[in-house]
C-alpha cells in the first residue's frame, strides 16, 4: 500500500520563487491605491510615541543613483521599525529645487537663448526643469516600497515653500546675526558664484612652488641694518602677486639674514638649507616687530609692500613670510584688516583679470594689455617671466586643493561684496551663534557616536557663514536699500509683506514685480528711493531652513520640530546638518533634531567609488529588474551603514541566498500550520526549547533594531532561522507534523509554537522586508493573519518564554552524533539515522520525554545502556556517554522509524492514525 497520500503534508499557495523583478510593482501599485501610508497614520492615531524622520532633500535633478536608494530605503526601514514596534510615525519626503545644478542644465538646454531671456523665464523654465524630476524621482522612490506622504511632499519651490526660506532669512536679519562686507569667500569662476565651504570639495592639483625676493625699502634694511636685504616669501599662486599688500611675519619667531642677504624665519632655516635656497650662514638675527610698518618692493609692479605680524604665520614650511594679498585668503584678509590696509580685487566672477591691474597700476603700463581679461591659472608662466632674477627658485608639485564640488573646476579665493550669517556675533542672549550651536548638540545622540566630534570640529572652526549666491534660480535676499546711502533696510512690516506676496505668487515676483508693487501702501519708504538686492541665497539655506517650513507650518503633516531623527550621507555633517543647526540655533536657539543617523557611501565590490568610466556603476533600477527590490531592501539591512557599503553582483547574489533562505523558512511553517484551527499550548520538549530560543533571540534582535543596529540583528536573527529553526526543530518536527494524526496535541503544540513564531517573525522582519512580509499575509492562514488583513496591520510584540532547558548537552551531543553520522553514512553502513537508536548513561537525557529525545536526534530510539545491541559508534560529551547502535525494530511503512514489531507492519503510532482513518 502507498500510504503517501495518508501523511499530513504541507500545504500552502505562498510560493517557493517569489518573482520579485515580475510582482513587486504590482504590489506597490496596489498600496499606493490603497493609500497605506494615511492607513498608517490613522491606525496609531492614538500610540502614546511619536516618530519623524525630517527628509534631507536630494535635488530635483537626474535619475535616482544607488546612493539615493541606500538613503530612502534607510530610511523607510527606520520609520517603519517605529511603525511595527506601535509607535505613529511621519515621513514627509521632499526636494531641493533651486540651485545651480538645475541651473546649469537648463542653461544647456536654452543655449544662446537664455541671452535674451529676462530672469523670470529662466526662473520659469528651471521650475519645470525641477518639476520635471520631482514626477521621475517619485516614481522611482515608491518603486523602492519606500511609504510616506507622497501626495504632499514638500519643495523648496513651492510659494509657500519660498516665503517661509524668506522668513527665516528675515528672523536671521532680525536677530542681528545678517551682516554685509567685501571679504574674500571661495569662488567658482566656473560658476560664476560664491561657494559656501560645503560646496567644495578637494582634489590633487599641481601648482608652482615659487620662491622670490622682495627688496627692502631703505627704511627697512637700515632697520635691521643690513643693507640690499631682501624678504622671501613662498607662494603656489603666482597670479595673486599682482594684487599683494603685504608682508606677514610671526610676531613670536626670530627672524634672520643669511650671507645672500635673504631672510628667512630662524626656525625654517634647515629646511630651507635642504632644498638649496640659502647656504644658511647667518648674518644677523633681529625680532620681527623691527620691520612693522615698513616696507619692501613688490618686484612685479614696484609698489610697495607693507610688513604686517600675524600668528596665522606658521612654520610648517615656505620662509616664515608670507605674501599677503587680502583680497585672496582669508587669513590674510582678517590680517590686513588690523592694519587698515586696501582689500585690492583685480579679479572679475569668471577667473580674468580685469582693468583693476589698469587703475591700481598692478603691472607696467607697457605689458598692462597683455593680461586684461586674460584667465588667472593661465598668467602663471608670463608672471614669473617678468620676475627675473627676484625668482630664488621655482618649481612645480601636486598638493591638496579646494574644487568646486559642482563644476569639478579649481576654486579661488575672490573678496566680492556678500551675505554672511556671523558665527562671532554675541546676539543670541549675549552668546554666540557658534557658542549656542555647540551647546544645542550635547542634547543630539548621534549614530554613530563618532558624529558628534566630528561636526562639533567643524562648527568650532568654520568662517562666517556665506550665505549669497550671484545666480537667477534661488530665493532671492530680498531687502531693499536707500540709493543714497546703501543702508539695507530691516522694516518689518515691509519684510512681512514680501513674505505674503511670495506665499501667493512666489519668489518669482522679486523679478517680475515693481519696487512700488511689492511695498506695503502707507510704507515708510518711497519707491524711487529704493533698489533691489539682487543676489539670491545659497542652497545650503533652502535646506537648512526646512524644519520651519515643514516641521514649524501648517501646510505638512510631518510629525514635531524638533524632528526625531536627520538621517543623511556622513557628508552632510559638513552640509545639511550643519545648516540646518544654524538657522534652527539663529532662530530658536536649539537643534531642529533629536538625533542624527549618518550612513557612509555605496562603492563597488572592490572598495572603489563608482564612475561611468570605471563602468563599475549599479544603478538601482537594475537590481530592481535583476534581483527585486527587495534583495536591495536586506542588502541595506545587512550592511553596516557606519562605513562605506560595497555592492556588486556577487555580493547581490549572497543576499539573495539568505532572501531565499528567509522565504522558504516562513513558507514552511505557513504550510505546516494550514490545517491548525485552534492553538494547543500542551508544549512538549523541544517546543518550549524553540519558544525559549525565538523569545531570545527576537529580544536581542528587537532591541538591535531599536538601535538601529541592522546588520547587527538580522546577522543574528538568520544564525536563529537557519540554526535552532530551520537547522534542527523545523527538521526534527516533521515525523510529527506529516505522521501524527490530524488531532494529535503532540503536532498540535508544534503547530502552536510555529504560529506564534511566525506571527513574532512577521512584523520583526517587516520595515526591511514589507513587500514579502505583505505577500504572506495574503496566504497566512487565518489562524496567522487573526484580524490582520496585510502587513500594515501587523505590530510586534514581544515573545515570553523562558528556556527552560539546558541544551547545552543536547546540542554538543547532537553535534557530534552527526559528525559519526556522516562518516556512518560515507561507509554506507546506515541510510538513515531513522535505522539507528541512542543508548547513554546521562541521567539529564533520560529524564526528558524518550520520543522528543528520539526526534531531537532523529532516530527511532533512546534509552539507557543494554546488552545484544549491534554497536556502531560511540562518543563522549563530559560525563555522558554515547552509543549509536543499529535499532532492533522494524521499518514502518508509513513513517520509515524503524519501531514497527515486524516487517511491513505498521508501528503503534502509524497504526492508530490509520486506525481512525
Amino acid at each position: 500500500m502507498d500510504y503517501k497520500d495518508t501523511l499530513l503534508l504541507p500545504v500552502t499557495e505562498f510560493a517557493m520563487r517569489g518573482n520579485l523583478p515580475q510582482n513587486e510593482p504590482k504590489r506597490y501599485a496596489k498600496w499606493d491605491e490603497n493609500r497605506v501610508y494615511e492607513k498608517m497614520k490613522k491606525s496609531r492615531q492614538n500610540a502614546p510615541i511619536n516618530f519623524n524622520i525630517h527628509d534631507g532633500p536630494p535635488y530635483a535633478n537626474g535619475h535616482l543613483h544607488i546612493g539615493h536608494a541606500l538613503n530612502k530605503i534607510l530610511k523607510d526601514i527606520i520609520v517603519k521599525t517605529h511603525y511595527f514596534f506601535g509607535e505613529s510615525v511621519r515621513f514627509t519626503p521632499g526636494w531641493d529645487c533651486h540651485g545651480l545644478p538645475i541651473e546649469q542644465q537648463v542653461e544647456i538646454k536654452l543655449g544662446d537663448k537664455k541671452k535674451s531671456m529676462d530672469t523670470a523665464a529662466i526662473r520659469s523654465e528651471c521650475r519645470k526643469w525641477a518639476t520635471e524630476f520631482i514626477d521621475i524621482q517619485r516614481a522611482e522612490f515608491k518603486s523602492l516600497g519606500v511609504v510616506g506622504d507622497w501626495e504632499n511632499p514638500y519643495m523648496t519651490m513651492k510659494y509657500k515653500f519660498e516665503a517661509n526660506i524668506y522668513r527665516t532669512l528675515c528672523e536671521v536679519a532680525k536677530k542681528g546675526l545678517l551682516i554685509e562686507r567685501s571679504k574674500p569667500v571661495f569662488w567658482s569662476w566656473a560658476a560664476r558664484s560664491a561657494l559656501a565651504e560645503a560646496e567644495v570639495e578637494y582634489a590633487n592639483k599641481e601648482d608652482y612652488s615659487l620662491y622670490l625676493a622682495f627688496k627692502l625699502s631703505q627704511e627697512a634694511a637700515k632697520a635691521i641694518g643690513v643693507e640690499d636685504a631682501k624678504a622671501v616669501i613662498w607662494t603656489t599662486t603666482p597670479w595673486t602677486l599682482v594684487a599683494n599688500q603685504a608682508i606677514s611675519l610671526n610676531p613670536n619667531e626670530i627672524y634672520c639674514v643669511t650671507s645672500e642677504r635673504l631672510i628667512f624665519a630662524k626656525p625654517l632655516l634647515e629646511a630651507l638649507v635642504a632644498q638649496g635656497i640659502t647656504n644658511g650662514e647667518i648674518i644677523k638675527e633681529f625680532k620681527p616687530q623691527i620691520l612693522e610698518n615698513l616696507t619692501a618692493i613688490n618686484p612685479l609692479n614696484g609698489r610697495k609692500s607693507i610688513f604686517i605680524l600675524g600668528e596665522h604665520v606658521l612654520m610648517d614650511g615656505g620662509t616664515g613670510l608670507v605674501h599677503t594679498a587680502p583680497g585672496h585668503g582669508e587669513d590674510d584678509y582678517f590680517a590686513s584688516l588690523r592694519y587698515g590696509i586696501e582689500v585690492i580685487m583685480p579679479v572679475d566672477e569668471a577667473g580674468l583679470y580685469d582693468e583693476t591691474l589698469r587703475h591700481k597700476g598692478l603691472l607696467p603700463k607697457d605689458i598692462v594689455d597683455e593680461f586684461v581679461g586674460l584667465h588667472i591659472f593661465k598668467a602663471n608662466d608670463k608672471i614669473i617671466e617678468l620676475l627675473g632674477d627676484w625668482v630664488i627658485k621655482v618649481s612645480k608639485f601636486t598638493h591638496s586643493y579646494p574644487f568646486c564640488w559642482r563644476t569639478h573646476k579649481p576654486v579661488i579665493y575672490r573678496a566680492t561684496k556678500q551675505w554672511f550669517i556671523a558665527m562671532d556675533e554675541p546676539k543670541l542672549g549675549g552668546k554666540t551663534l557658534r557658542q549656542i550651536a555647540l551647546e544645542a548638540l550635547n542634547s543630539v545622540k548621534f549614530y554613530p557616536e563618532a558624529g558628534i566630534k566630528r561636526i562639533t570640529s567643524m562648527i568650532e572652526n568654520r568662517p562666517d557663514w556665506c550665505i549669497s549666491r550671484q545666480r537667477d534660480w534661488g530665493v532671492p535676499i530680498a531687502f531693499f536699500r536707500l540709493k543714497s546711502t546703501k543702508e539695507v533696510i530691516f522694516d518689518s512690516e515691509i519684510l512681512e509683506h514680501i513674505a505674503k506676496i511670495f506665499d501667493e505668487n512666489g519668489a518669482d515676483a522679486w523679478w517680475s514685480m515693481s519696487i512700488d508693487e511689492l511695498l506695503p501702501s502707507g510704507a515708510k519708504f518711497k519707491a524711487d528711493e529704493l533698489e533691489k538686492v539682487s543676489d539670491i541665497l545659497d542652497v545650503w539655506f533652502d535646506s537648512g531652513s526646512t524644519w520651519n517650513a515643514v516641521l514649524n507650518s501648517d501646510d505638512y503633516d510631518a510629525g514635531e520640530y524638533s524632528a526625531n531623527m536627520y538621517l543623511e550621507g556622513s557628508d552632510q555633517h559638513r552640509g545639511w546638518f550643519q545648516s540646518s543647526l544654524l538657522l534652527s540655533c539663529a532662530v530658536n536657539e536649539k537643534a531642529p533634531y533629536r538625533s542624527v543617523l549618518t550612513h557612509g557611501f555605496t562603492v563597488d565590490k572592490n572598495g572603489e567609488k563608482m564612475s561611468k568610466s570605471k563602468g563599475n556603476v549599479i544603478a538601482p533600477d537594475a537590481v530592481a529588474k535583476e534581483f527585486g527590490v527587495e534583495i536591495l531592501r536586506l542588502w541595506v539591512s545587512l550592511s553596516d551603514y557606519s562605513s562605506d557599503l560595497k555592492i556588486g553582483n556577487d555580493i547581490l547574489k549572497q543576499v539573495a541566498e539568505q532572501y531565499r533562505k528567509i522565504r522558504n523558512i516562513i513558507r514552511f511553517l505557513l504550510a505546516n500550520v494550514s490545517d491548525l484551527k485552534e492553538l494547543n499550548y500542551e508544549f512538549g520538549l523541544l517546543d518550549r526549547w524553540i519558544l525559549g530560543k525565538a523569545s531570545s533571540c527576537f529580544k536581542e534582535v528587537s532591541s538591535c533594531f531599536k538601535n538601529y543596529e541592522y546588520s547587527k540583528g538580522f546577522n543574528i536573527l538568520l544564525n536563529f532561522l537557519s540554526g535552532d529553526l530551520s537547522g534542527i526543530y523545523l527538521d526534527v518536527c516533521k515525523d510529527r507534523l506529516y505522521c501524527d494524526s490530524l488531532n494529535s496535541t503532540k503536532r498540535a503544540s508544534s503547530q502552536t509554537a510555529m504560529v506564534i513564531i511566525t506571527k513574532a517573525l512577521l512584523p520583526l522582519i517587516a520595515p526591511t522586508l514589507t513587500y514579502t512580509v505583505d505577500e504572506v499575509m495574503e496566504y497566512a492562514p487565518s489562524i496567522i493573519k487573526a484580524q490582520a488583513n496585510d502587513v500594515f496591520d501587523l505590530v510586534y510584540e514581544e515573545l515570553e518564554f523562558e528556556l527552560e532547558v539546558d541544551d547545552e548537552l543536547l546540542k554538543q551531543s547532537k553535534e557530534k552524533f552527526n559528525e559519526i553520522i556522516d562518516n556512518l553514512k560515507k561507509d554506507k553502513l546506515i541510510k538513515s539515522t531513522l535505522e539507528l537508536e541512542v543508548q547513554t548513561n546521562s541521567d539529564l537525557i533520560l529524564s526528558f520525554n524518550s520520543d522528543e529525545v528520539a526526534d531531537w536526534y532523529m532516530v527511532s530510539k533512546v534509552g539507557g545502556f543494554r546488552t545484544g545491541s549491534e554497536i556502531l559508534a560511540e562518543f563522549i560529551v563530559g560525563d555522558h556517554r554515547f552509543i549509536i547502535a543499529k535499532s532492533d525494530g522494524y521499518k514502518c511503512p508509513r513513517c520509515w522509524k524503524f519501531s514497527a514489531i515486524s516487517d511491513n507492519c505498521l508501528c503503534d503510532r502509524c497504526f492508530e492514525v490509520m486506525s481512525v482513518k
